[in-house]
């Protein structure tokens, strides 16, 4: 019995020998063919990718993948990346953000803002002026120019030489000769003389009904006339324009100046209400102060009204019946 289970055993073992013997060579054979395969053959080779439960095994998804389709897929992600990526920064203001990258109307932008703000610059400073120079006729100063405007110092005036050729001179004669004996000409003159606007064609609107108790005297330096009026009375604006004083000073009491068109001015002192502001727009007879008696230079309810043309003083009953 021994000798029998002895050889079953030794048989066993032989037979598993010979078994992984065999199983080896066909693997070694395998791994040999699997060389020889060329590498594009290798591309088309199919895969199998399977998403698991990690603790149950079981399988949620399957693909069926092959090399060549994988770097068909990245390839076409990687180019509309680029696609989109070269598109976002082409046609979008983030192209701006790019280091070296300059925009070619910024340079000329900055040129028309620089313009602008130079023009602005000029433009408050004269208006500046001209408010101080009303502030100082509603308080009887004297005007001085004591703030000079800015000038442009990119440019040297001084240096430019102007010259006269002799083919200038030939076209300004033929012009000149044209143009002398042009009924046209006369005509459209005699049309801007009709529409230039003088103080007599003006309508003025009656700013307050009352007593004229001071009357107008350049000499004594008193640029308008007082009107003696009912307590509280309302004062009206003589014409449509805007309102450039809204103040109050130690003299006058509460001041109000109004620019109207064609360079008149007129100024309305010792209220003892303001109803507009500086920027306010005015119609003629709308009410814009209360009549009243502040300030020192005042013995009494009253308005002082003054009216300006061109920069110039003149005598309101002249041309408003109060």
């Amino acid at each position: 019995m021994d000798i029998t289970k002895i050889s079953q055993k030794y048989y066993i073992l032989r037979y598993l020998q010979l078994k992984t013997w065999c199983r080896s060579g066909r693997m070694a054979k395998t791994k040999v063919n699997i060389r020889k395969v060329k590498w594009y053959n290798k591309l088309k080779w199919k895969y199998r990718l399977v998403l698991m439960h990690d603790e149950t095994l079981e399988e949620r998804l399957t693909f069926r993948l092959t090399r060549l389709n994988v770097f068909i897929a990245l390839g076409t992600i990687i180019i509309i990346l680029i696609f989109l990526t070269t598109v976002l920064i082409a046609f979008t203001p983030l192209r701006e953000y790019i280091p070296g990258y300059t925009n070619v109307g910024l340079k000329k932008d900055l040129y028309e803002l620089q313009i602008k703000t130079d023009s602005i610059e000029k433009d408050l400073a004269r208006k500046d002026l001209f408010i101080d120079n009303l502030k100082r006729i509603v308080s009887g100063e004297e005007l001085t120019d004591d703030r000079a405007l800015p000038r442009d110092t990119s440019t040297n005036y001084n240096d430019i030489k102007l010259t006269r050729s002799q083919e200038d001179s030939i076209l300004r004669q033929e012009v000149e000769n044209q143009s002398k004996y042009s009924l046209f000409q006369i005509e459209l003159g005699e049309k801007v003389a009709q529409k230039r606007l003088t103080l007599g064609n003006v309508l003025f609107f009656t700013p307050i009904k009352g007593v004229v108790t001071n009357e107008f005297d350049a000499d004594r330096q008193h640029f308008g006339v007082d009107i003696v009026s009912k307590k509280d009375e309302a004062i009206k604006s003589v014409l449509d324009g805007t309102v450039i004083i809204s103040t109050w000073t130690t003299e006058t009491g509460y001041v109000i100046g109004i620019q109207h068109q064609q360079g008149i001015v007129t100024i309305y002192k010792h209220n003892s209400a303001l109803l507009k502001r500086v920027g306010d727009i005015v119609k003629a007879g709308e009410v814009i102060a209360i009549i009243g008696e502040t300030g020192e230079l005042t013995t009494g309810p009253h308005l002082h009204f003054e009216l300006w043309s061109q920069g110039t003083p003149v005598n309101p009953q002249d041309y408003i019946s109060f």
